[in-house]
């Protein structure tokens, strides 16, 4: 089953601002969140403070983090940024 998506207004922003920097980066988020929405429980979940949340790395140095609200079908972009300043 699929889920719908829902992006926070912080990563929104941060998606614009790459749309304007770095397409190739851009396309290969919209080709995993493809992924997270067709499979959303296939990717890793987290713990302590982003318990509830998961990720997947976007190239080698990214991560995107998101959550599952199985109740309503929906898939919640909660940040995009580079590994260090996630975790």
């Amino acid at each position: 089953m699929s889920y719908d998506l829902a992006i926070s207004e912080k990563v929104d922003k941060k998606f614009s601002k790459l749309s304007k920097k770095n397409k190739k980066q851009l396309k290969i988020i919209n080709k995993k969140i493809q992924e997270i929405l067709t499979n959303p429980y296939h990717f890793k979940p987290l713990r302590g403070d982003l318990k509830g949340a998961r990720r997947i790395h976007i190239d080698k140095s990214f991560v995107l983090v998101y959550e599952i609200d199985e109740k309503n079908k929906l898939v919640k972009i909660l940040d995009y940024d580079h590994h260090d300043n996630i975790y």
